[in-house]
């Protein structure tokens, strides 16, 4: 094979939309974990299923050359590697893929790239007819699966993001959008005398009190349905924004910074947690943010300008992890 035909193999390879969508499916039927044990044939599946025999057994037959699953007495069978996309593996992969949770209907976004780079907006909304938040606002299923998906998609860097930090600095901190709370639970089981406030939609919220009930941290933390664009609890000493500012654009992204500037006391902080541009941000993220948002994964620079609109001076950019840095902007005195 001449370098021309290998080269042009690899881009097939990295173009093709077949074995993507064939892993996608695969784990939106669930076959990972039915096919466990001794198996199953494709004729009872698809029964089972309520999918066409033939077109199960060709799914099947392509899951087998990716080593997904192998023949069996019984008909099919997950393999050790295909296990890893069962529901249970504890690594979110399932989440992710499956196409009727909100990663997996996220990613199918993608089809309107071509649309988000023409306009610069989310390719989410022309697909879908509304936004990705009005999406889950309307799914209960999808908002469940989204907090689902950011707790354990976090969990993994959140030793690091304490660590790496000064948190005790502070006496109390307001983590705005901040989900079930797992990394403010964290920051606070590293420094005893430090409280927070948890801010979020109401059926996340509901989510991030129980679990510092939980964790015992009831008597430190306090928890606030409501949005980020509205008013935020005043007078903390910081106010942390973890991956919030990529999933909008630069419009939506000034108004929660003001909410934090106007909320904070002078001298308070303003903590951005993203990934940033030059600092460990992948350009594929830079893609995924705006298909599903219509954000990106802002340089540093960028992120400057846009604090500065709002009267935060920039401080510090600290790297947290491989891929996260955290910018301090501290909130300007008034003369």
């Amino acid at each position: 094979m001449t370098t021309h035909d290998k080269d042009r193999q690899e881009f097939l390879r990295l173009a093709g939309l077949a074995t993507p969508m064939a892993l996608r499916v695969a784990v939106t039927l669930g076959l990972p974990d039915r096919l466990s044990g001794e198996g199953a044939a494709a004729g009872e599946l698809a029964a089972e299923l309520g999918q066409s025999p033939l077109a199960l057994d060709l799914l099947l037959g392509h899951l087998v050359t990716l080593g997904v699953v192998e023949p069996a007495p019984a008909g099919y069978r997950t393999t050790e590697y295909g296990a890893k996309l069962r529901a249970d593996a504890g690594n979110g992969l399932a989440g992710l893929l499956d196409i009727n949770a909100a990663g997996g209907r996220g990613e199918l976004a993608f089809v309107e790239l071509a649309h988000s780079v023409a306009t610069g907006q989310a390719g989410y909304i022309r697909r879908y007819g509304q936004d990705f938040w009005a999406d889950l606002a309307e799914h209960p299923r999808l908002r469940e699966t989204f907090d689902r998906q950011m707790t354990q998609r976090f969990s993994a860097q959140i030793p690091g993001l304490v660590a790496g930090f000064d948190w005790s600095r502070f006496g109390t901190i307001v983590d705005v959008g901040g989900g079930h709370g797992s990394l403010l639970a964290a920051i606070l089981m590293a420094n005893p005398a430090v409280r927070g406030h948890l801010v979020d939609l109401a059926p996340t919220a509901a989510g991030a009190e129980k679990a510092f009930g939980e964790q015992g941290l009831e008597d430190r933390t306090e928890v606030t349905a409501g949005s980020f664009f509205d008013p935020l609890p005043a007078g903390a000493d910081a106010y942390l924004l973890s991956d919030i500012l990529h999933d909008w654009d630069d419009e939506h992204a000034h108004r929660i910074l003001a909410r934090c500037a106007e909320a904070a006391r002078p001298g308070g902080r303003v903590l951005v947690i993203e990934a940033v541009g030059g600092l460990g941000a992948q350009t594929e993220w830079d893609l995924v943010m705006l298909v599903l948002y219509g954000g990106r994964e802002r340089r540093l620079d960028e992120l400057r300008d846009l604090a500065a609109a709002h009267g935060l001076v920039f401080e510090s950019v600290t790297t947290l992890t491989g891929e996260r840095s955290l910018l301090e902007f501290r909130v300007r005195d008034i003369p």
